[in-house]
């Protein structure tokens, strides 16, 4: 019963239009006063004391790297070398827009800063070159989505962020940790590159189906010009991921050097982004920075009234009790989130799920980083179908499509995204073989 309330509050205060953070900061508040005991000096405590985590400072640096990247000139310098490397392929420019979202994914760790930065180049040249318009929204607002998946995925982190400390036990009684961010940080790289290569595959398959246009064939010296140009770019994510795993400093760290590096490179080296527009960047990393924290702040009660209420344990006990098998319980989990990225944004999704389904999947024996990678996965095909598909919004102001118009045209690569999402899901090794094989 008390879940029921929690979960009817939480959806009446959302279905007024009230932001996210509020409604969920209001629900647990008037549930704490008036049908608990619970005095408010702990509310305080836990409120301070959950977001006083270091690693939480790698949020505002990698969205502050990913805003220098937008406006920094390096997308654009991606594009010219994967156009070079695969423009003559059939659909060869969606091809390179696969490419640079993937590229561009893995230096900014943001989906809606890669649709912004690949989309404004891509989609016009598209356009340009003679492919429908339909075709080139298609490939970048489903593409684009490769950020959450990628390290150094935003969403992987606020993953660690919400599900670090729990106390979940295994089916055997046994004690489950969390996983680190280093772990889900490797087990996206085996996933993402895999969906890179779907999402390429469907779109050479569409290319080739209805013979849109391929670029001439581009010299080895072209090729070699435009790596050069985007060397500095691709750097980026030597520092980041090679600065983790050879242990030179932590993701938080990771993240202040891609914000001191991309500020660098952008301003300094390929001198796209001024000196007198750095304050709009550091402006706009700020207020995203700050909706996310509020966020995980209000975030971190809900998970402190789920915990006390026992909740995930009652959630557990009910499914093993009805003979869920895991089989089911991973069909249920990706109906649930998939269902909550009708409404919510990943990041609300993961601060509120995570902390109420990590428990239930520990005591099913899931494995934490295979799970960590089953949710991005979810959050993926959640930015790319209506109503609240931020990559969907983001495309359409760049193409000036209507959502509904831009919902048509994403569904093959869609269709080929939940497919992704069936094979993540029923096997684990596909997340979990490097992490294991590096980190053991």
């Amino acid at each position: 019963m008390n879940t029921v309330i929690i979960f009817v509050l939480l959806l009446l205060l959302m279905l007024t239009g009230m932001p996210i953070s509020i409604s969920l900061g209001l629900t647990v508040l008037t549930f704490l006063f008036t049908m608990t005991d619970v005095p408010v000096e702990s509310v305080a405590l836990k409120l301070f004391t959950g977001i006083e985590k270091f690693e939480i400072m790698a949020i505002p640096f990698f969205i502050l790297a990913g805003n220098f990247l937008t406006h920094g000139g390096v997308a654009r310098r991606m594009i010219n070398f994967c156009t070079s490397m695969i423009g003559h392929w059939y659909g060869g420019m969606g091809l390179a827009g696969v490419m640079a979202c993937a590229l561009f994914a893995a230096i900014s760790g943001s989906s809606v800063a890669t649709v912004v930065a690949v989309g404004s180049i891509m989609l016009p040249a598209m356009v340009k070159q003679g492919y429908p318009k339909r075709f080139g929204a298609g490939v970048i607002t489903t593409s684009g989505a490769l950020g959450i998946l990628f390290p150094p995925s935003i969403n992987l982190v606020i993953y660690a962020i919400a599900t670090a400390g729990m106390n979940a036990t295994g089916p055997n009684g046994e004690q489950v940790g969390s996983a680190s961010i280093g772990q889900l940080f490797l087990a996206g790289v085996v996933p993402g590159l895999t969906l890179s290569f779907l999402l390429g595959v469907t779109t050479w398959y569409r290319a080739k189906k209805f013979d849109y246009p391929r670029m001439p064939r581009a010299s080895w010296k072209e090729r070699w010009l435009a790596f050069k140009e985007s060397a500095w770019g691709l750097l980026l994510i030597v520092v980041v991921i090679g600065g983790i795993y050879s242990g030179k400093f932590t993701p938080t760290e990771a993240a202040a050097m891609a914000a001191v590096y991309a500020f660098f490179i952008s301003v300094f080296v390929y001198k796209d982004l001024k000196l007198r527009d750095v304050p709009k960047s550091l402006r706009n990393a700020a207020a995203m920075s700050s909706m996310l924290l509020y966020i995980i702040t209000n975030a971190v009660l809900f998970s402190f009234l789920m915990t006390s209420e026992q909740i995930p344990q009652a959630m557990a006990a009910w499914m093993t009790g009805q003979g869920f098998g895991l089989i089911v319980f991973l069909l249920l989990v990706n109906v649930i989130l998939l269902a909550a990225g009708n409404f919510m944004d990943p990041a609300a999704i993961v601060l509120i799920m995570a902390p109420i389904l990590f428990p239930v999947a520990m005591k099913m024996g899931v494995d934490p980083v295979h799970f960590g990678i089953l949710m991005a996965v979810n959050m993926e095909v959640g930015l790319c179908h209506p109503p609240v598909g931020l990559n969907l919004y983001v495309a359409s102001g760049i193409t000036k499509m209507g959502i509904t118009e831009l919902t048509v045209a994403v569904w093959p690569w869609l269709l080929t995204m939940l497919g992704f999402l069936v094979i993540v899901t029923y096997w684990p090794p596909l997340s979990t073989w490097l992490p294991n094989l590096l980190m053991r």
